[in-house]
């Protein structure tokens, strides 16, 4: 009896499964990962099942996250994200913008979603956008007569956009297990030369995809606007302007037009291969500081302002010229590209420094700088990140001395039906564990398990499956779990901000269409693969 308990498969079931149970009793993740792995190595190694020397490559593995280039994007995406936040910008933008649509029936509606696609594309953290849509939009929303169901599944599925529209945390690590999981499914099938997958392939890929489904979003509000028109009243037009009379939609273009200047900064760097996920990366966290900076003055924001222009002319310059020093030969134009390159640096600094000291003096509610917040908030975030992945690389390492991945791969290739189920099999797999598990979990502990062998199928006769059309499936499939009742994330996160009046079944009626609309975009995704790998074809090649 007992050689059934110390069998590879039962252990490798036995550790998965004891991981889910200390997550769900609370324990830190990064240390349940380690803790349950370390304990069923010794298990295992006490049965001669296991060879505790795989345990001793663990710190190559450290080395290797600590010299990911790709990883620096994570800190610098979520400093970008909480400064918009913390500043106040995103409470403006969503504020202007509820307002520019208000005198249209379902205008706060569609302003959220707008919004909601907007901060995803800012700052790719789901509960800050959700928290943060729910304390300014869910009670003007309410007051204005919307029907709290609608009211609430729209901030819900509004705010986990940030899962799916690039640039994403979730899609850049997504990316990166990604990229190693199909190097590891072309080495089994003999393919030493590979072509590499970026997370810059997979920003791509989402591109389309996310913008898809914010239309989705907005056409089945039109519709409850259309068969429903007193779930979602209009803003009476004399509060479309403001005291002074000056022109909304003025206001709305002067508050849209830096956050959108920094979105297609960013995300058109790096679709353009002009930059890398992390140089974009830095390059947003210092506009978000510069657009936080110049907030508090503008009057007095010039030095700002000129950092700003400085940033786009060495772009600019970038684009144009070969700004390398060390070549034999350069011209008069590339040396004067340089020279003004230096000046513009100069000046960026200058804007740079400048903005620091405007962000240091700006208050909260409670009277404390909000600049030593948002270093803390990242550092918080990102040390999180990082340690889960550590844990993530025991119980990696664990699995595979338990020959699990060979398990994985044995139960996937027999099931019948082929490539579907087993693509069906996993996607209700990281289904069902989005209700109990983040995303990091999910990333970092299936996507290493089942990437491999998924990437190694054909999802038709000579037909390989394309890793960023998966990630893209895999991205939408976790949006859809933080959306799901009873247990997904985004609803605990409006729960917990949301008015006393609104009961917790409201929340669950609201966000249901909604799943259902997430649902259909991943059929749309199966049958028409090609919004995913379209433009990352039309951009790098096939």
């Amino acid at each position: 009896m007992i050689e059934f308990f110390v069998t590879p498969e039962f252990l490798c079931a036995a550790l998965f499964v004891t991981v889910i149970i200390f997550l769900l009793f609370g324990f830190p993740v990064a240390f349940s990962l380690a803790g349950a792995s370390m304990l069923f190595a010794y298990i295992a190694a006490a049965f001669g099942l296991f060879d505790l020397a795989f345990i001793s490559a663990l710190p190559q593995r450290i080395f290797s996250i600590m010299r990911n280039e790709v990883l620096v994007a994570v800190p610098l995406f979520v400093f970008m994200g909480v400064t918009l936040e913390k500043s106040k910008i995103a409470e403006e933008l969503l504020d202007n913008m509820g307002k520019l649509f208000g005198s249209i029936r379902g205008g706060l509606g569609y302003s959220v979603c707008i919004v909601g696609a907007l901060l995803a594309a800012s700052t790719g953290i789901v509960g800050a956008t959700v928290v943060t849509m729910g304390l300014l939009s869910l009670p003007t929303m309410l007051r204005r007569g919307y029907n709290p169901s609608l009211a609430c599944g729209s901030i819900c599925a509004s705010g986990t956009l940030g899962q799916v529209i690039p640039p994403s945390i979730v899609l850049v690590l997504l990316g990166d297990q990604l990229s190693t999981a199909f190097q590891q499914a072309q080495f089994s099938m003999g393919n030493f030369s590979p072509d590499a997958v970026s997370v810059n392939d997979l920003f791509a890929g989402a591109l389309i995809p996310g913008l898809v489904l914010v239309g989705m979003y907005i056409i089945y509000q039109i519709i409850i606007a259309i068969i429903r028109p007193d779930s979602c009243p209009a803003i009476p037009r004399d509060e479309v302007t403001t005291i002074d009379g000056t022109s909304m939609l003025r206001t709305m273009v002067s508050t849209l037009f830096a956050p959108l200047a920094l979105i297609v900064a960013v995300l058109g760097s790096i679709l353009a291969g002009l930059a890398s996920p992390t140089e974009s990366a830095a390059m947003g966290g210092t506009g978000a500081l510069m657009m936080a900076g110049y907030r508090v003055d503008p009057r007095r924001g010039r030095l700002i302002v000129i950092g700003g222009i400085c940033l786009a002319i060495m772009l600019l310059t970038t684009v144009l010229f070969d700004l390398r020093m060390q070549r034999e030969t350069l011209t008069t134009l590339e040396w004067l590209a340089i020279f003004v390159a230096l000046v513009c640096a100069v000046g960026l600094v200058l804007g740079i420094f400048t903005a620091i000291m405007r962000v240091y003096s700006m208050r909260d509610d409670q009277g404390e700088s909000i600049l030593p917040q948002i270093m803390l908030q990242t550092m918080i975030v990102s040390a999180m990140v990082f340690v889960i992945l550590i844990g993530a690389s025991m119980f990696s390492l664990v699995f595979r001395g338990l020959s699990g991945d060979e398990v994985v791969e044995n139960v996937l290739h027999n099931l019948p039906g082929g490539t579907l189920t087993v693509l069906l099999l996993i996607m209700l797999l990281m289904f069902l564990l989005g209700f109990i598990l983040d995303f990091l979990e999910i990333i970092f502990i299936v996507v290493p398990i089942v990437g491999p062998v998924l990437l190694q199928m054909e999802v038709a006769p000579g037909v390989p499956m394309s890793p960023v059309w998966l990630g893209v499936m895999m991205a939408v499939n976790l949006q859809t779990s933080f959306l799901t009742p009873p247990f997904g994330f985004s609803l605990f996160y409006l729960r917990g901000v949301a008015p006393s009046t609104i009961q917790t079944m409201q929340i669950y009626k609201g966000v249901i269409p909604f799943v259902v609309i997430q649902l259909l975009m991943l059929v749309v995704l199966w049958f028409f693969p090609a919004l995913a790998t379209w433009l990352p074809n039309a951009i790098y090649g096939p």
